[in-house]
């Protein structure tokens, strides 16, 4: 029996590229990989639910030739009208699975993987994971583990990783938000005895940065995230930590801790719970985002609360200020797994 052939029509968003990928990788299909170039001035397609190339360049178009695949991966509303465009030249034999936020009607997807903040509707062709998908595995944690040893080994525990992410929606990581991470860390460090794996990321701004690095008070290892920095040690924070925290706007960074099996705990940076106020940081596109997530059309924007409110119910995480949960381990088959699942299912394979 031939293998499928499968299309990865690439995201042009870094998370989501990680996502697609982590998934055509995982299904083991032979696969290309196709890398689209955009016409940023045609719109109309994407509004319009069209099965076209049109808003794609010229030279892009020429990568879209038969023999057409047995499979489209893809996300990212750009790619939609592209992927339904191959599935119709295809006669229907092209499956198209989504990754992420869907734009267009349910109908036109053949199986859509998504995660809660997206309130996609239930229906036969949506498979909901909790978390998004990534590559991250025992494996590449075991190399990682071995490549920090010499930085982190001698750190004393419990070594306590903080991933500290950024702006996002309705929630701001400014100074005070991140100087009170980092107070909060700090207590937990020296009521334990341990020590602190710190790092930013790209969507950390300046003033939130240096404000985290001012109030950490135990041994720590911060890491100031830098674009092209060739020595990130953020896999190695995940291998070596005892505990991770996780600011709360970050998905990603949520889905890549509680596959380390350690206790996970989320930071509110302020607003994320209704019944906990704290001083937050002020951010006009906060202010709006927020205004349309509670008045707008949902499919405008995305609520990551509701993310936050599967993971705690189920017991995999837990806020900062609450007791640790025991394990960030998935009882079950993993997301990545349930999508494979999911997406052999679809092409008719047990």
């Amino acid at each position: 029996m031939l293998m499928p052939v499968v299309w990865l029509i690439d995201a042009y968003r870094a998370g989501e590229r990680g996502q697609v990928r982590a998934l055509v990788d995982a299904l083991g299909y032979p696969c290309e990989t196709k890398t689209l170039e955009y016409r940023t001035s045609r719109f109309m397609p994407h509004v319009l639910g069209r099965a076209t190339l049109d808003g794609i360049e010229p030279g892009s178009r020429a990568q879209l030739r038969p023999p057409w695949p047995d499979l489209v991966v893809s996300c990212g509303v750009r790619n939609e009208p592209v992927c339904r465009w191959i599935r119709e030249q295809s006669g229907g034999r092209s499956r198209y699975v989504h990754v992420g936020r869907p734009w267009g009607p349910l109908e036109q997807f053949d199986l859509v993987i998504t995660t809660p903040q997206y309130r996609v509707a239930e229906a036969p062709n949506v498979l909901r994971n909790p978390l998004t998908l990534h590559s991250l595995d025992a494996a590449r944690l075991a190399l990682a583990r071995s490549e920090w040893q010499p930085v982190f080994a001698a750190l004393p525990q419990p070594r306590i990783a903080v991933l500290a992410g950024g702006d996002s929606g309705p929630f701001t990581l400014g100074p005070k938000a991140a100087a009170r991470l980092g107070r909060e860390v700090s207590a937990q460090a020296a009521d334990s005895g341990g020590s602190l794996l710190v790092t930013t990321s790209s969507r950390t701004r300046a003033s939130a940065v240096e404000a985290l690095q001012l109030e950490l008070r135990q041994p720590a290892h911060f890491h100031r995230w830098r674009a092209g920095d060739t020595a990130n040690p953020y896999v190695g924070m995940l291998a070596w930590a005892d505990r991770i925290v996780v600011t709360g706007d970050s998905i990603a960074m949520l889905s890549e801790a509680c596959a380390t099996g350690v206790p996970v705990q989320m930071f509110d940076l302020g607003g994320m719970r209704a019944d906990h106020p704290v001083d937050r940081d002020f951010r006009l596109g906060g202010s709006l985002y927020a205004g349309l997530l509670r008045w707008g059309w949902a499919p405008l924007t995305r609520d990551i609360t509701e993310v936050h409110r599967q993971l705690r119910e189920s017991g995999r995480v837990n806020w900062l200020d609450e007791a640790p949960p025991a394990s960030g381990a998935d009882s079950g088959a993993s997301d990545l797994e349930r999508s494979v699942a999911a997406v052999r299912s679809l092409l008719g394979e047990a």
